[in-house]
């Protein structure tokens, strides 16, 4: 039962108006062929969650260049300073999360909870509208869980079934998307046959895994470079 899928074949899930979550951070650990396939199929009006908006011309920030979002959950836009012209000129709705916070609200996703309780922000705007609790003489907010219809991770090795091994830091939120969507595709470097994995190394298991694609590589000079 092979999971392993062309590329057009796991695109067939990603549509207008998905709500897509992506692993990465900076761009690093972002699936560039899976983002690249996104941008030739001429896919829009995405609703995206992910750590922040990469660079102009590196990882999720050619989506974000190129105006398919139309909204964006996410900790900081910084690296991208069209994402902050998209944000001002009113194409492209931003809500920020602590990094902390964020994490937490995909892990929670994905592990079927409701939400997390969070006292960053009390007393401040990011209060407003939001549900309060006591606990033990101490207030808290409730923030909801995150989810998506689909999420996008990049591996660096994985079996025909989805378990996932990651490249040292480029692991960062990839396992917690991988958990968090409704339907996973995961771009892989390497694809190996059941029962080449060491158990141990595996971080994300494949039952979190329902697509498998096989990486061109990256096509973007990174900005350091």
């Amino acid at each position: 039962m092979s999971k392993v899928v062309s590329l057009d074949e796991a695109l067939v899930h990603i549509t207008d108006g998905t709500t897509l979550m992506f692993g990465g951070f900076g761009g690093v650990g972002n699936p560039p062929t899976i983002i690249d396939g996104i941008l030739r199929k001429g896919v829009t009006d995405l609703d995206l969650i992910g750590n922040d908006s990469g660079f102009p011309d590196i990882g999720i920030g050619r989506l974000v260049t190129a105006e398919r979002a139309r909204s964006l959950i996410t900790s900081h836009i910084g690296s991208n300073p069209n994402a902050g012209r998209l944000m001002t000129e009113g194409k492209m709705k931003v809500t920020f999360y602590p990094q902390g916070t964020l994490a937490e609200k995909i892990r929670a996703g994905g592990m079927g909870l409701g939400g997390i309780l969070v006292d960053v922000g009390l007393g401040t705007i990011v209060e407003e509208g939001k549900n309060r609790i006591e606990i033990e003489g101490k207030t808290y907010m409730v923030e909801p869980a995150l989810t998506a219809q689909v999420g996008i991770v990049h591996a660096l090795k994985a079996d025909e079934y989805g378990n996932l091994i990651y490249d040292k830091s480029a692991r960062n939120f990839n396992p917690l998307v991988a958990m968090a969507a409704d339907i996973t595709i995961a771009e892989v470097e390497e694809i190996v046959p059941r029962g080449e994995l060491d158990p141990e190394c595996i971080v994300t298991p494949g039952v979190y895994v329902d697509y498998i694609v096989k990486s061109e590589g990256v096509n973007w000079k990174w900005a350091w470079e």
